[in-house]
């Protein structure tokens, strides 16, 4: 995932206004509040609500 850092401190949740975070593996931008997932497909983040899924934090 080759994001500009600058960007992805802009961005925010589409639904909530919350930050957004990228993923572990890369593969998508996760909501800090509602835990939505937003995929980055070709390194272009898709920050549409009706794309993304919603993933519950996982407690270790």
């Amino acid at each position: 995932m080759n994001i500009n850092p600058d960007f992805l401190e802009i961005l925010c949740c589409p639904f909530c206004k919350s930050r957004v975070e990228p993923k572990a593996d890369g593969t998508g931008l996760k909501c800090e509040v509602c835990f939505r997932v937003y995929p980055i497909r070709d390194d272009i983040p898709i920050m549409i609500v009706e794309e993304a899924t919603i993933e519950k934090e996982v407690q270790a």
